[in-house]
């Protein structure tokens, strides 16, 4: 099972949020790459990344810093955040991202996915779902529409796609641990092989997660609780990789 440190961007900045709220950020790094690579030598294979700036306003905000990690980095990078176009997707796998997450564009225009599904495959596009109360949240979290979780991610499914980000609004950020029924049931309800997300606080979220691989958690993404010392990246990769 893959660890994904997250690192989130706001003005061209590492930043946490609290709950997803874009006033509630702490810096913890003037410059990202710095972070990129710290966790890249602590051991990580994959990196997430999250333009910020770009999920509230619709289109790419941290383009320069996006390529200083990418250039930095020899690990696969995923990104996600303000990516609503066929053109911004082919823009940045041409970068040399490995993955993109659609969130908001998914809801908004179903058709654009399966056009990107089938013209980039499966590996390279993601579903970003992000989930407050049971429902889906859009455009950078402000947005919460009446549409279940489950019923859009089986819609996606339909439209191709074969792997989500799952993220719980009301934890992210909080360390208060993972929704870990909502993540399974994610897991079991939909088929979709699922990467979870949201108030990670310490190395049992990891060890719960791990439980869950058989069917279908085949990732966690591991923000603040990075950040704050909380875990240790390496070794929640042992965890994750069953040598603890």
């Amino acid at each position: 099972m893959l660890v994904l440190p997250a690192i989130d961007l706001k003005d061209g900045l590492c930043v946490r949020l609290y709950k997803g709220d874009m006033k509630e950020a702490t810096v913890y790094s003037t410059e990202p790459w710095e972070v990129a690579l710290k966790w890249e030598q602590m051991g990580a294979r994959f990196l997430h990344l999250v333009d910020l700036d770009g999920a509230v306003s619709g289109s790419p905000k941290n383009l320069e810093v996006i390529k200083e990690i990418i250039s930095r980095v020899n690990i696969p990078v995923q990104l996600g955040g303000g990516i609503r176009s066929l053109e911004t997707i082919e823009y940045y796998l041409n970068l040399g991202l490995t993955r993109l997450i659609i969130g908001t564009a998914a809801l908004k225009n179903p058709q654009m996915v399966k056009a990107a599904v089938e013209r980039f495959g499966s590996d390279a596009i993601v579903l970003g779902l992000d989930s407050k109360l049971g429902k889906v949240a859009i455009d950078g979290w402000e947005t919460v529409m009446e549409k279940s979780a489950l019923e859009f991610a089986r819609e996606m499914k339909e439209m191709g796609l074969e792997r989500v980000v799952y993220t719980d609004t009301l934890r992210d950020g909080t360390l208060e641990g993972l929704n870990i029924e909502g993540i399974r049931e994610m897991a079991e309800k939909t088929g979709l092989k699922v990467i979870a997300s949201g108030g990670v606080a310490g190395l049992e979220d990891v060890k719960k997660i791990k439980e869950l691989q058989g069917i279908g958690v085949e990732g966690l993404i591991i923000g603040k609780a990075l950040y704050t010392g909380d875990i240790d990246l390496q070794e929640a990769i042992k965890i994750a990789g069953g040598e603890l």
